[in-house]
């Protein structure tokens, strides 16, 4: 898969089936519609492409209105959005810089200047309820108009529903912040999982007895808190461990946002691997301790029911296989 941030040269700009979106989380409404994408490219002949947005569109007007509170949590990093991106069967994405420029465009303008001259469009599909343009004036009849103009076939995908719920990504991020991964799996179609680099920390869990892999978080998540995880990438099958995500109230007063993974029994070097950590039950909101000594018989604690949980799916497993 390809990967451009922002159009294409002309090179590059081969005709393509489109879809355009946020797609955070690659739920399974989106990958319903992206199927559509790769059966229509595989049909005309075109490559699959996708259009999304660094940062989230809403994310950018809440920091140009100076509050970034009512900015979206995100379920995905670029990163894992990309990975889904891949899995799904796509040729092309086009991570468009979402800035003050682009959101000026005209509905017009955007037509031509990004699906026709741009990207070479001659099949498109978005959902429904698909707006676009400055004050998201474009809608679905004047790009079916414009695309009877410009030669490029426009399609719509309603609602993908789970029950009598619609799959979104508003859906996936409440579950995450209940932290019903049960739930969130299933509109995922996967497990809930957060991939990143290892990066050097203060080091100060080494000194409490829990020494962790950091993973830089770089937006803000759907969930945060104490969790029960495994980890993928240290070795052969995934690595029981406990985790924190969050922004470490107790030692930092900086609001950065990490996750720290303290994994059970592991001595390995780690620094600058590619992990990626699955989470599987929330133990606890994140809290301020007074000192690091409650801090400490807190994380030690949280350890503990993190290798029951373990002891417990463990012996789970191993008696359904002696049925």
């Amino acid at each position: 898969m390809k990967v451009f941030r922002g159009l294409p040269n002309d090179r590059a700009r081969a005709p393509c089936a489109l879809t355009i979106g946020n797609f955070d989380g690659v739920h399974r409404g989106h990958q319903a519609l992206l199927a559509q994408v790769r059966g229509a490219a595989d049909r005309l002949g075109l490559d699959a492409a996708v259009m999304t947005f660094e940062p989230h569109p809403r994310e950018y007007f809440a920091h140009k209105l100076g509050d970034p509170s009512k900015a979206p949590a995100r379920v995905a990093n670029l990163r894992d959005k990309l990975e889904d991106l891949d899995q799904a069967g796509i040729d092309r994405v086009i991570v468009e810089h979402f800035n003050e420029q682009f959101a000026a465009m005209s509905p017009q303008d955007f037509v031509q200047r990004v699906l026709v001259d741009g990207l070479h469009v001659k099949w498109l599909m978005v959902g429904d309820d698909f707006c676009f343009g400055a004050r998201r004036a474009g809608n679905i009849a004047m790009l079916t108009e414009a695309g009877r103009e410009h030669g490029f076939e426009v399609h719509t995908l309603g609602a993908v529903m789970h029950g009598d719920g619609r799959i979104s990504s508003s859906a996936v991020r409440a579950a995450l912040a209940g932290g019903d991964f049960c739930a969130t799996s299933r509109l995922l179609g996967h497990p809930y999982a957060m991939s990143g680099h290892v990066i050097h920390g203060a080091k100060l869990g080494r000194t409490l007895g829990f020494p962790t892999l950091n993973l830089r978080v770089t937006h803000r998540p759907a969930l945060s808190g104490i969790f029960v995880v495994q980890v993928h990438g240290l070795a052969e099958h995934p690595l029981p461990a406990v985790a924190s995500l969050g922004v470490r109230p107790t030692v930092e007063d900086a609001g950065r946002t990490l996750l720290e993974v303290h994994v059970f029994d592991y001595a390995g070097q780690c620094y600058g691997k590619l992990v990626r950590v699955e989470f599987l039950a929330k133990l606890r909101d994140e809290e301020k301790y007074a000192d690091l000594a409650l801090l400490t018989a807190a994380i030690d604690n949280d350890a503990l029911q993190a290798r029951a949980f373990f002891d417990r799916r463990n012996g789970a497993l191993n008696a359904t296989d002696r049925i």
